[in-house]
């Protein structure tokens, strides 16, 4: 089982590694292999035309994602580091500039209000019972990526985890933390289905399982809302959802692993396609004209 800290060539065995975030992004294993959120973006509302258009154009770092990447590197304790930015408008050309300097070394700039903001969600964090105590880091690792090859199809996938707990007697659980606009139990249901976290869960519970790390674990999503008082909602996905992830996993890697071997990346649909309204509107102008 391989394992490495900083990678200068590709990696060809199934493992555990500690490697950096942009190595990942980039695809560390030799020959390509499929990531979850690469799975999710060959499969409808997406398609493979869009996943190969992404692979190939990586896209540059938006303002809507540096809270909740900066609350990972507090949470997590690793990634790429906060820079404050003492202006809280950034219209002018000489924070322009500085704002542009700062990402360009690596770093996520912050308004001051954002800099506190999500210092206090770190800290909230830390006092909540459940979610300080899977995120503790005297039980664990931050950041650790698996690689495995699935046996079916032959594809190499892989999975960046949150957190890798120590390996122990119990149940492996594999907690993994999002930010969210609410904490609330059915708006976290209805995020999940709209993101294919569903999807997440099995591949991050599949690799782990492939590799050894533990039988049946369990995946919890420690959801935080970025809005104060930053609640803190811990969730763990029925059997049912995990299915319904396990059938679309299997079905994106039947997907990929063709795409590859005849290298055509379909879009959506080659020909006419023949759609009705929506079921609902449907049924709504039938209602209206009963």
């Amino acid at each position: 089982m391989g394992t490495g800290l900083e990678l200068a060539e590709k990696v060809s065995e199934a493992g555990v590694y500690d490697m950096p975030d942009g190595l990942y992004h980039l695809d560390p294993v030799e020959g390509g292999s499929l990531s979850s959120s690469g799975a999710r973006k060959l499969l409808p509302p997406h398609c493979p035309a869009i996943f190969k258009h992404e692979r190939d154009n990586p896209p540059a770092p938006k303002k809507q994602f540096d809270i909740g990447h900066a609350a990972h590197k507090l949470v997590l304790g690793s990634g790429p580091e906060l820079m404050r930015i003492d202006a809280e408008r950034w219209d002018t050309k000489k924070v322009k500039e500085e704002v542009a300097a700062v990402r360009a070394d690596g770093a996520i700039p912050l308004k001051p209000g954002e800099y506190q903001q999500v210092h206090d969600m770190a800290d909230a964090i830390r006092r909540h019972r459940i979610a300080s105590a899977l995120f503790d880091p005297e039980h664990g690792l931050p950041e650790q990526t698996l690689i495995w090859q699935d046996r079916p199809t032959g594809v190499w996938r892989r999975a960046r985890l949150d957190w890798l707990p120590h390996h122990g007697d119990g149940r492996l659980i594999i907690p993994d933390y999002k930010t969210s606009h609410s904490a609330d139990p059915g708006a976290i249901a209805r995020t999940v289905y709209q993101f294919g976290y569903y999807q997440q869960a099995d591949w991050y519970n599949t690799g782990a399982e492939a590799l050894g790390l533990g039988e049946d674990p369990a995946f919890l999503f420690v959801v935080q809302s970025k809005d104060a008082p930053y609640l803190i909602t811990v969730v763990e996905l029925t059997r049912s959802a995990l299915r319904v992830g396990r059938e679309r996993n299997r079905q994106a890697l039947e997907v990929y692993a063709e795409c590859v071997a005849t290298d055509h990346w379909p879009a959506h649909s080659d020909d006419i396609e023949l759609i009705s309204l929506p079921g609902w509107a449907e049924n709504h102008f039938l209602q209206e004209a009963s």
